[in-house]
């Protein structure tokens, strides 16, 4: 569980999971927290979305049971591939002019960090040990989900006003189109009801991004 406090608004997010078939032992059970009236909790919405303030009383989210191996995957390739696109958001500021530009690499970043923590601690939770880097995720047939590969990034590094533009909206949406088939393995074969949901907002935020990054495209 991770609280973060500002504003007077506590900010709960739940990150409860076993993963007995990749751990030895499965990680303790915690109780869910359950929304108080000293300060309101904001439990969190789909990407780019504010959330909602639970009711007092509210039970914020319950330990998922068991979580399946895909489950692991999920997080475990999810959380370099976020940081990948973090990078290359955050190099637009030095690099671009264009205002719509800049928007879309502020709401990536702003999108994508919480992800981040909320998969590693999910990760924690199960036993398991957080990715390091952004190394390209394993998967089978070398898939890379979209990944940009170190030639590409230089090349973006190295790129500035419209060159860099036209070149990050083809690699960001790439990465997108990626994202969004991880996120669909983890809805047909995840278990982890969080992470199942969390998949499913990924997917639905990424498609729109993907298409305002075409139309930025021509």
């Amino acid at each position: 569980m991770s609280i973060r406090r500002g504003a007077g608004t506590v900010l709960i997010t739940v990150l409860l999971a076993s993963a007995p078939a990749c751990t030895a032992a499965a990680p303790e059970r915690v109780p869910a927290p359950v929304a108080g009236t000293d300060a309101p909790v904001v439990v969190p919405g789909a990407p780019g979305d504010g959330g909602r303030t639970a009711s007092p009383g509210e039970v914020v989210g319950r330990p998922k049971e068991s979580a399946s191996a895909a489950d692991v995957l999920f997080a475990e390739r999810m959380i370099p591939h976020h940081r990948q696109a973090m990078e290359m958001a955050g190099l637009a500021p030095s690099r671009t002019t264009d205002g719509a530009v800049l928007r879309l690499c502020e709401r990536i970043a702003a999108g994508q960090r919480p992800e981040v923590e909320v998969l590693s601690r999910w990760l924690r939770a199960a036993g398991r040990e957080v990715p390091a880097a952004h190394a390209h995720p394993d998967a089978p047939g070398g898939e890379t989900y979209g990944m940009a590969s170190l030639e590409e990034m230089n090349r973006l590094r190295a790129s500035r006003g419209a060159a860099f533009d036209a070149l990050l909206l083809r690699l960001m949406i790439r990465h997108h189109e990626g994202a969004v088939a991880m996120a669909g393995e983890e809805l047909r074969q995840g278990a982890d009801q969080m992470l199942r949901k969390l998949a499913g907002d990924m997917a639905s935020g990424q498609r729109i991004e993907i298409d305002r990054m075409r139309g930025l495209a021509g």
